[in-house]
């Protein structure tokens, strides 16, 4: 019986309403308790933050397109990484890094638990080895349907429920945890070169329209009640005007009910929001419809969304939303690489350079900013970078900082070629908001944990809670107010408890923990159509086996299943 007192830190967790107090932190063999025996083991946290660990609600760090990432950009590798440390493994890479280093900066960050946002269900398999190797932290992985055949074919017919048990049976066999819509059906549409950038564009073949494939897989994500809404990449990505499409995407989900039992009251989760709050005719006049799009979001209770800030980096952009990464190699014509995933879903990967002397980054770099400011409710806004797509996760602490300090943003503001010209397309300058420390905890704790029907687990410190517990040296009570500072506390934790067990102490990584791969276990009555139409498809269409489909146990060894029972 492993037992741990941290002491007299200030905690700040949002799923108690504790902001700042002076009070203790038992663990006992892994999990948050009220008290602990005298012989546990002491940590004095005296001036120094203490928070759960870190929820990241939407990441690409395992999977095809990351490998993908990995091989066509070797120049990667040369950013600076830390030495490898006695007895673990070498890091390499910055925007794509190592499986190795993934784990190890997300720990040394105070995360504890990663969503791999886009899993391709016949490369499942590779997705989950990726999380295997991947130590410390928990994940979990969101198989993609928008562009699914079945889906779009079923969704045709109106048949949601036979949509619901193929949705089931996929993210049972896949070792999923939700549904995952990237593009839908511009991704389809891409196997013909083309796109469906509005919600009434239809599908080539299927007639089926992209309005219509998100309000079915609504509908049969409630009819399942998984514990994550649908986790939405809208369309027309990227492109000017694009706001009016945005808020159009948003508005499917009036009227639609959950049942969800796992905590969230939300149906939709629309991912990298900044992607898709523009404004503009072409990329001369293209100006910020943040303010536009949060006021719809504020106003939606029944819909969360994740920033996608820019970093200013260069980085390696790598989406299942096939025809913008070919638009963007167009505008860069640096390397392009493109796949179609059988029957499934597609995916481009480009690296990118996010300039701060180009007035189209600076701009969109002031939009992610401005989406979380204008938030008035930071349980449902979360931080995030769509890493690596706007910039690496390693950035969360400079984001944060922007976020928190008017200081840092002028100051970054002012190194701008183009600032006139910015501040002229967005409303950042005239926003004095900061953030407090309490709303960046809502922001990447407890928020994005409810959202994914995780509060039970992660993103607070209640009794009978996972012991992911990250001591922060940051005197809450005299916070600072030079940004650098705030970045590099948040950047290497003083302490990270990960499941009960000290994995980061000032930033050295001291242990691999106990990892899990958390995934959803959907029972449902057999629907023998679907059984009948997987069985056929898989004979005719797939180039693999359907007993070869599955991913075996052995793959996920430590899993935390979480069973959904659908009723007949």
């Amino acid at each position: 019986m492993t037992e741990i007192l941290i002491t007299h830190g200030f905690v700040i967790d949002p799923t108690q309403n504790i902001n700042g107090d002076v009070a203790d932190v038992a663990i006992r063999d892994g999990k948050i308790v009220d008290t602990v025996g005298s012989g546990a083991k002491v940590i004095d946290a005296k001036g120094k933050v203490v928070m759960a660990g870190g929820v990241d609600v939407h990441s690409h760090v395992a999977g095809p397109k990351v490998n993908v990432g990995r091989l066509m950009r070797p120049e990667d590798k040369l950013f600076k990484s830390p030495m490898a440390q006695e007895k673990f493994r070498m890091e390499s890479g910055f925007s794509v890094p190592s499986v190795f280093k993934t784990g190890y900066d997300y720990a040394r960050m105070g995360y504890g638990f990663v969503m791999e946002a886009a899993m391709p269900p016949i490369h499942s398999p590779h997705v989950h080895e990726e999380i295997h190797d991947t130590p410390i932290i928990d994940e979990a992985a969101l198989p993609v349907f928008g562009n699914n055949w079945f889906v779009m074919e079923y969704l045709r017919n109106k048949e949601v429920e036979n949509t619901a048990a193929y949705i089931a049976w996929l993210i049972r066999v896949t070792k999923g945890f939700g549904v995952k819509v990237v593009n839908p059906g511009g991704t389809a549409a891409w196997a013909w070169g083309l796109n469906c950038l509005k919600l009434d564009d239809k599908v080539p073949y299927f007639e089926i329209t992209p309005s219509e494939i998100i309000t079915g897989l609504l509908q049969a994500n409630e009819y399942l009640g998984l514990p994550h809404s649908v986790h939405l990449h809208q369309n027309d990505l990227g492109n000017p005007g694009n706001f009016l499409t945005t808020i159009d995407s948003l508005k499917l989900a009036e009227g639609i009910k959950t049942k969800n039992k796992f905590g969230r009251t939300q149906v939709m989760h629309s991912t990298h929001i900044q992607f898709h709050a523009y404004g503009g005719e072409n990329w001369g006049n293209f100006e910020s419809k943040a303010k536009d799009v949060m006021d719809y979001v504020n106003k939606a209770k029944n819909i969360t969304v994740d920033l996608g800030c820019v970093t200013l980096d260069e980085t390696t952009t790598m989406t299942a939303d096939g025809p913008f990464e070919h638009h963007l190699h167009s505008l860069n014509h640096i390397k392009w690489a493109n796949t179609d995933v059988e029957l499934e879903t597609a995916a481009g990967v480009v690296p990118y350079v996010y300039d701060k002397d180009i007035r189209v980054c600076a701009t969109q770099w002031a939009i992610g900013l401005e989406l979380g400011l204008y938030a008035k409710d930071p349980e449902r806004v979360f931080i995030t970078t769509d890493h690596p797509n706007a910039g690496p996760f390693t950035r969360y602490p400079r984001v944060i900082s922007w976020l928190m300090c008017r200081k840092a943003r002028d100051a970054t503001l002012n190194t701008f070629r183009h600032k006139d010209k910015v501040i002229e397309a967005t409303t950042l300058d005239s926003i004095d908001r900061e953030l407090t420390l309490y709303e960046i905890a809502q922001m990447t704790r407890s928020g994005p944990a409810r959202c994914l029907g995780l509060s039970k687990m992660y993103g607070g410190l209640a009794p009978g809670m996972n012991a992911d517990v990250a001591v922060f040296d940051l005197n809450y009570k005299s916070m600072p107010t030079d940004p650098v500072a705030i970045e590099k506390a948040l950047q290497r934790a003083a302490l990270f408890v990960k499941s009960g067990e000290i994995v980061v102490r000032d930033g050295t990584v001291l242990s691999h923990g106990h990892k899990k791969t958390v995934w959803v276990n959907v029972k449902m009555p057999e629907n023998p159509q679907v059984v009948r139409d997987i069985t056929q498809c898989f004979t005719r269409d797939y180039t693999v086996g359907i007993n070869n489909y599955p991913v075996r146990d052995y793959l996920a060894p430590h899993p935390y299943v979480i069973d959904v029972d659908v009723e007949a």
